[in-house]
């Protein structure tokens, strides 16, 4: 397994998305929301590998439905 963390940051604030594979075999995806000094800051939820391709895929087709943000001219 990869020692790898992507970390996604929301711009100018400190909201973060993090994501990796855990020792259980599961990707953890945690959202942390450093912009309150509060317990409850953080969410996460743990997905077996059927389960992240399926989120995988729903992102995808998401993704298509959004408009192009590249424009000529």
């Amino acid at each position: 397994m990869a020692n790898v963390k992507l970390i996604f940051q929301e711009k100018a604030t400190e909201k973060q998305l993090q994501c990796y594979a855990n020792d259980f075999n599961e990707i953890y995806i945690e959202i942390l929301d450093n912009d309150f000094d509060v317990n409850y800051n953080i969410q996460s939820i743990s997905l077996d590998r059927n389960t992240a391709i399926r989120l995988v895929r729903e992102l995808k087709k998401q993704i298509g439905y959004l408009e192009s943000e590249v424009t000529n001219g």
